[in-house]
């Protein structure tokens, strides 16, 4: 039993003394080090990359738009059932509604199929 208190003593002066040597070391300058080190870290390395995947994720985007080709729509009787009036605008088209990409129960908008 002594033994156990002998050696927990030691380490709760170990870990008294690293705790007083960190904080002195911070008292010194060495935070500030840090947070520069990451700020000049963060402008130099992430912003760029993020950059680069944007700019990546667009020329991507325009490729893909270039030979894009719509389906045609074929009037499943299965699919855009209204059996209740949405009760935002005309009743007819969905709450986040893309004309580009959602098609109507009779059609997509302002195309004649």
């Amino acid at each position: 039993m002594v033994v156990f208190g002998r050696i927990s003593q030691a380490l709760l002066r170990s870990s008294l003394t690293q705790s007083r040597q960190l904080s002195a070391s911070a008292a010194h300058g060495h935070g500030e080090q840090a947070a520069r080190t990451w700020k000049i870290l963060s402008f130099v390395v992430a912003v760029p990359g993020v950059t680069v995947c944007m700019l990546n994720v667009y020329l991507k985007m325009q490729a893909h738009a270039a030979h894009h080709v719509e389906p045609e729509f074929v009037p499943y009787s299965h699919l855009r059932i209204r059996s209740k009036r949405f009760p935002w605008g005309d009743g007819n088209k969905s709450l986040f509604h893309n004309s580009e990409m959602n098609a109507l129960p009779d059609g997509y908008e302002g195309r004649s199929e």
